[in-house]
């Protein structure tokens, strides 16, 4: 019972901005949609390799891969620049790769490695990199959501133009952190962005049994804040929709709650056998895959060619190899100083 996007329309306020240019269609050049597209192939790519990686025992712990929803992180961060924010999630490699991050320190990462971008400490749901303004993904379910209002109020407190754009799955907007941060958000008009990737289930429950209204995005208006549904699996619709929430952010307008309905073809984790999907519900959204709907349309309209998208998906498969090459090769993180950075330095007194 995961949501549909055959009828899919745009729900919610209309979002009300200063700007009056629209965001520019990503199949206009070949440079943009070369760029989208090499985005999307990195996260697929990526997943990919951990997934494989994780299956042969080289990589520990546990594993929330986004196979299908490459649209979603790829459309919301081209909308952003390196100075505004994002909070993650458990499953957050794409947010991480779309806001810039480099997939041989992620991959040093999620390897335990010292050259990871958390010193091999965090591994798959805990990567931050500060430089590109990901303030870290989290194993808390919803656990970012009042993060990026917190960042989202030290911005406004700080006069300037960024905004915080928080990524969370459906599961979350049923925990507390959602309804205590949009609230607060809206309350004082912070400079943040909330997009849901509704993929249909939080863990193993249908969203569609876990609310009494059809679309997350109904309930925004219980905050007095826009809020949209748009494709998830269309990387031009979610582009469109946070840019213009973050153009409203921008503008000292609020917060908007994104709703992206989309998909995982996995399961919620390695130790989800899949046993409440069936084989023709995933089936039928692979016929929907964003990347496959994205280099249909850049074909159609000439922005690239079937070469171009060939030489973009070895690039990306290129990338990959490297980063688990850098992985490999890097010196494993060091257990006595596995404390470093846990607790600020004793400063001594004069």
């Amino acid at each position: 019972m995961s949501p549909d996007t055959s009828t899919l329309d745009v729900k919610g306020d209309t979002m009300t901005t200063e700007s009056t240019t629209a965001p520019p269609r990503l199949v206009a050049d070949t440079a943009l949609s070369r760029r989208v597209l090499t985005t999307m192939w990195e996260i697929r790519r990526f997943e990919e390799a951990v997934d494989d990686l994780f299956a042969r025992g080289l990589m520990h712990g546990t594993m929330h891969l986004s196979i299908g929803q490459e649209a979603v992180a790829t459309g919301a961060c081209l909308a952003l620049t390196r100075e505004d924010l994002i909070t993650s999630t458990h499953r957050g490699h794409g947010h991480c790769i779309a806001k810039g991050a480099k997939l041989d320190r992620m991959m040093a990462e999620l390897l335990a490695k010292e050259t990871g971008y958390c010193r091999g400490r965090g591994g798959s749901m805990h990567i931050a990199d500060v430089d590109t303004g990901n303030l870290g993904a989290n194993g808390i379910v919803g656990g970012g959501i009042p993060i990026a209002a917190g960042a989202a109020l030290a911005q406004k407190l700080r006069n300037t133009t960024n905004v915080a754009v928080s990524f969370f799955g459906d599961g979350a907007t049923n925990e507390g952190a959602f309804h205590e941060g949009l609230n607060l958000a809206a309350v004082w008009a912070l400079p943040a962005v909330f997009v849901c990737e509704n993929n249909g289930y939080g863990m193993s429950m249908s969203s569609a049994l876990s609310m009494a209204v059809p679309r997350v995005s109904d309930r925004a208006a219980a905050y007095g804040m826009p809020g949209v549904t748009v494709d998830g699996n269309d990387v031009q619709e979610v582009f469109d929709a946070v840019s213009e929430a973050v153009a409203r952010a921008r503008a000292g307008h609020g917060p908007t709650l994104v709703e992206a309905v989309t998909y995982r073809y996995k399961g919620h984790s390695k130790s989800d056998q899949n046993l409440y999907r069936t084989r023709e519900e995933i089936d039928a959204w692979r016929a929907k895959d964003p990347i496959g709907r994205f280099e249909a349309a850049a074909l159609e309209h000439g922005a690239l060619t079937q070469a171009d998208i060939e030489a973009v998906r070895a690039a990306a498969r290129d990338a990959i190899r490297a980063a688990i090459k850098a992985g490999n090769e890097a010196a494993p993180s060091r257990a006595d100083e596995l404390l470093s950075g846990v607790y600020a330095p004793v400063q001594e007194s004069a």
